[in-house]
């Protein structure tokens, strides 16, 4: 097994044993790529979802937000071109009976392509030390060279195909890379085929007269159908946005990689409308602060990068995805796209309704452009619990687990630990509870030994543990530990507020984000 697939292990097993995720259904077997957030799980995901929210809604006075329902009118989807064209090229083995999507098959040779020339680079910036030169390196050293020209050709006659939509030669670069089924080995392909990725099923008390519904694949198009509602209500001058955060359902063709890829996902969005002819300076300005927003929470910048579509949607005139470093390497995890005036003109067209804008500023009227940026809120879920996930060597060469969450998402904020379970040190812990819960999620803890404890706290990525002991009865001092540092520190019982508050406030988190944008319109 090689350290990838063994750190992916430890996260999926980790986020069961301590309560972030179980499988769907587990007592029956479970539900395939189906999960439930846990008891500490749903405290993560909905502190990610209110900094995504405050930092993208309260933070902008022309940005609202808005909560749609799953359910829409049937004709928003043939208008949106999920009916027709919403399909994922599907390839079967012959002799394993496993389904892929023929693109990631294609995308992982690419890949691994990349990686060969990063080892190469790894070698060489060895070899040279200070003297490397790293630029010069890859524009003239024959292997990366032609590794990374192979990735380039083979990716751009992917996305060449299925833009043509043809899947005969989707089907042929398969068998000239000789791409082998990951689980027989096999090349024993059938042909690719589209495969449409919505959910269907039915509105109505009887089977005559029921309406063949979808649950929807994005909460986007919510959004458009209400830019006339929202824009007069609100009073909303050009540029503004829309936000939202919600369920979306895709039947996927393989959903694998724990939460990475599922059937039933959760989405925040948010939709951009701005004057046609501006949309790519504000194309470049939601990239920058989106990726200021990931980078505010510390899992380091390495481990983000910009993927530039080869292949964009008919509707889009620009592209591109944030992908991160997860455990099985760099994938999508937010997408930003500009999709000119296409989904308010189709929406226009179908329903008959106008959906533009009244600008007195060049007097006329106009469908406005929209830049997109979207994010999978279980994507981000995992991209923080796998980054934080650590194993550690103290000084004493033991071992610790520690998951180093970002204390403003960490579920619990503090754990208050009674030394022993007498002499009223159980009692004075229970106050400290009593006065920090209005302000934190905070937790009682007295089993076990104290540093047995700790180490249970520092695994379920609690920031601070609060221990009160004989002392504390004489001179009202805890001692306060720091998850990160393992420091501790002797302190009053009534600084305790300030203390966490300065560490866990959401505002001057963001505050820093603010300061760390540069890119103005």
């Amino acid at each position: 097994m090689n350290n990838q697939e063994d750190k992916f292990k430890k996260v999926i097993s980790h986020a069961k044993e301590y309560g972030y995720i179980f499988q769907s259904s587990e007592i029956y077997d479970g539900l395939s790529a189906v999960y439930d957030y846990a008891q500490n799980g749903v405290e993560l995901k909905n502190n990610i979802r209110n900094y995504w929210w405050k930092a993208m809604v309260q933070m902008h006075e022309n940005i609202v937000g808005l909560d749609t329902a799953i359910f829409m009118h049937p004709t928003t989807w043939k208008a949106s071109g999920h009916v027709d064209a919403f399909n994922d090229p599907l390839i079967d083995n012959k002799d394993s009976k496993k389904r892929y999507r023929a693109d990631v098959l294609i995308e992982d040779y690419a890949e691994k392509l990349n990686l060969k020339a990063k080892k190469e680079i790894a070698k060489a910036a060895k070899r040279f030390g200070d003297a490397f030169n790293e630029e010069e390196f890859i524009k003239t050293n024959p292997r990366v060279v032609k590794y990374l020209a192979k990735r380039d050709e083979v990716l751009k006659r992917m996305a060449r195909s299925l833009e043509n939509e043809d899947l005969a030669d989707v089907k042929k670069l398969i068998e000239e890379l000789e791409i082998a089924c990951p689980v027989s080995g096999s090349r024993n392909w059938t042909d690719v085929k589209q495969f449409n990725l919505m959910f269907g099923t039915k509105l109505g008390a009887s089977a005559d007269s029921a309406m063949d519904l979808y649950l929807r694949p994005e909460t986007a198009q919510g959004i458009f159908v209400n830019f006339s509602n929202v824009q007069k209500t609100g009073r909303m001058k050009i540029p503004f946005g829309i936000a939202q955060t919600g369920k979306a359902f895709r039947n996927e063709i393989v959903a694998r990689q724990f939460i990475f890829r599922m059937r039933e996902f959760e989405q925040m969005e948010m939709q951009f409308f701005v004057r046609p002819g501006e949309e790519l300076k504000w194309y470049e300005y939601w990239k920058e602060k989106r990726l200021n927003w990931h980078l505010s929470l510390g899992l380091g910048k390495e481990n983000y990068r910009f993927h530039d579509h080869e292949k964009m949607a008919h509707y889009a005139n620009a592209a591109s995805d944030i992908e991160f470093n997860f455990p099985f390497g760099f994938k999508e995890l937010e997408g930003i796209h500009s999709r000119t005036d296409f989904d308010l003109k189709a929406h226009e067209e179908h329903s008959g309704k106008k959906l533009q804008y009244f600008d007195h500023e060049v007097n006329k009227s106009y469908v406005p452009y929209v830049i997109e940026t979207s994010i999978g809120l279980d994507r981000m879920f995992l991209a923080v619990f796998s980054t934080a996930l650590q194993n550690e060597v103290l000084e004493d060469g033991s071992e610790r687990i520690v998951l180093k969450l970002p204390v403003i998402l960490a579920p619990t904020k503090a754990a208050i630990l009674p030394l022993v379970k007498k002499d009223g040190l159980p009692e004075i812990a229970r106050k400290i509870i009593e006065d920090l819960k209005y302000d934190f999620n905070v937790i009682y803890d007295e089993k076990d030994a104290i540093g047995r404890r700790y180490r249970r706290q520092d695994a379920v990525g609690t920031p601070f543990c609060i221990t009160v002991d004989h002392e504390t009865k004489n001179d009202e001092t805890v001692t306060i530990r720091y998850r990160d540092s393992m420091e501790q520190k002797r302190v009053k019982i009534k600084e305790l507020k300030a203390i966490i508050s300065k560490e866990v406030s959401m505002g001057d988190w963001l505050h820093k984000m603010e300061l760390h944008t540069n890119y103005k319109t």
